[in-house]
């Protein structure tokens, strides 16, 4: 299975590279990135400890404190130093609709959320439609004409993972409904990190 899934990734993804725009806010101020991320496989191999296998691949080229992984059920993951398969998205195939999603509202307003529980406010925004492609276990888009939500866990292997969320806006009618959820949860303490 490690030989079919390893092979399989390089004759499909292997030598693709895309660039992801990204924008966000820091104290009223708008700032953009673009990333590289190449799909060339690496040379290591693991066995997993509940099933399978998983092995590396270069991922987005910065310099990063996780290494990028597939697993042979499919699974995209990262290992943050602690031998853990840490699943990030359901598939090769989600993570690059991801992107492509990220890619597409980088021209929008992201939330400036601070020391606010970004995931509380994703849940208060309603009227968005999930896009299954894009989603699974572990990230959750939704979106609607004026308002994209991406809902993930840390990637971290420290459990439980804490569920965190950027939010975009587009317009006048974006920013109200954004603003319209921050305010209640403005005042919510930020859920505190058990371990």
């Amino acid at each position: 299975m490690l030989v079919i899934r390893r092979e399989g990734f390089e004759q499909r993804y292997g030598g693709l590279r895309y660039q992801v725009r990204n924008s966000y806010t820091v104290r009223n101020e708008r700032r953009e990135e673009v990333r590289d991320w190449h799909f060339d496989p690496g040379q290591n191999v693991w066995p997993d400890s509940a099933r399978g296998w998983y092995f590396d691949w270069l991922g987005e080229r910065v310099s990063s404190p996780v290494r990028y992984l597939i697993h042979t059920d499919g699974r995209v993951g990262v290992e943050d130093g602690s031998n853990v398969f840490v699943e990030i998205a359901p598939s090769v195939q989600a993570l690059i609709e991801s992107h492509a999603l990220i890619d597409m509202v980088s021209t929008w307003d992201r939330a400036d959320t601070g020391d606010m529980d970004s995931f509380a406010l994703a849940q208060k925004l309603e009227c968005l439609v999930e896009i299954p492609e894009a989603s699974g276990r572990t990230i959750r888009w939704r979106v609607s004409a004026t308002v994209a939500v991406m809902a993930f866990q840390n990637w971290s292997s420290e459990e439980p993972r804490r569920w965190r969320a950027f939010v975009w806006s587009r317009g006048e009618v974006g920013r109200r409904q954004v603003g319209a959820a921050i305010v209640p949860t403005a005042a919510q303490p930020l859920p505190r990190a058990t371990g």
